[in-house]
């Protein structure tokens, strides 16, 4: 017998980490000088949201990632789409994406800042970018390879665009689709963490540079917990709807 496990299961592993974590704190084979215990980090934490610094860092980064996901996806599902159904759109749009994936995106930050400052567009473009590949190349690996056959038997059907759209296009493209949207969000949180400790004065990359002139390792834990939980909680949001839209695929979104 096949038991599911609750939502909550997730969870229990890091929890299990933060455990282990304290233990080795308390027994001091990790020293409060390298990095302090999950007790520290937590009395940390609370010290930031108290006096409402995380909070405020936590919106303004928040907001980067929201943008540069939004413009990232969009563009993703027009290019993948030209790819992946048109022979020409894949001709002519697959190998500058394939050259744009191959450079190294970090590379990238020094000229971004000539040209566009150090301001949010900067860090809103880089998230961009950072989510437009790895979309793009599942999108349109999916829409090149759904079924020759099913194709056919669409067209020899006579149905209009809409139909084939939703009930071929779409269930073919979804699974790859949105794979690739949990990895572009993975990607999303990265970016944010090169372009806020690189060039930033506020959000929580700002924080941690901040902290890191004071030795301050216990609020850099507590930066970089967050950009994990974060990325976490996305991934999760991503799941549930992965799960909740492939309920007619077996097996989906284990």
């Amino acid at each position: 017998m096949r038991i599911t496990p609750p939502a909550f299961a997730r969870w229990i592993s890091p929890i299990l980490l933060l455990g282990l974590w304290q233990l080795l704190s308390s027994a001091g084979v990790l020293p409060a000088s390298t990095i302090g215990s999950p007790v520290d980090i937590g009395r940390a934490a609370w010290d930031l949201l108290r006096h409402g610094h995380l909070v405020d860092a936590l919106l303004i980064s928040l907001r980067r990632v929201a943008l540069g996901t939004l413009f990232g996806v969009a563009a993703a599902i027009a290019i993948g789409a030209l790819a992946g159904l048109s022979r020409w759109g894949d001709v002519l749009l697959d190998p500058p994406m394939q050259m744009l994936r191959t450079i190294p995106l970090y590379g990238v930050v020094p000229l971004f800042i000539v040209w566009f400052g150090i301001g949010e567009e900067t860090k809103v473009i880089l998230i961009a970018l950072g989510v437009l590949i790895p979309l793009y190349l599942n999108l349109s690996a999916a829409l090149r390879t759904i079924d020759p056959e099913l194709r056919e038997a669409v067209d020899t059907l006579g149905v209009t665009w809409w139909e084939r759209a939703r009930h071929l296009t779409l269930p073919a493209a979804l699974p790859g689709a949105l794979v690739g949207l949990r990895l572009s969000l993975g990607v999303a949180w990265l970016v944010l963490i090169v372009s806020e400790t690189v060039n930033a004065d506020s959000g929580i990359g700002f924080i941690i540079n901040n902290a890191r002139n004071y030795l301050q390792t216990d609020i850099i834990v507590v930066g970089l917990l967050t950009y994990a939980i974060l990325g976490l909680i996305t991934d999760s949001i991503v799941r549930l709807f992965e799960r909740r839209a492939l309920r007619w695929q077996a097996g989906a979104a284990r």
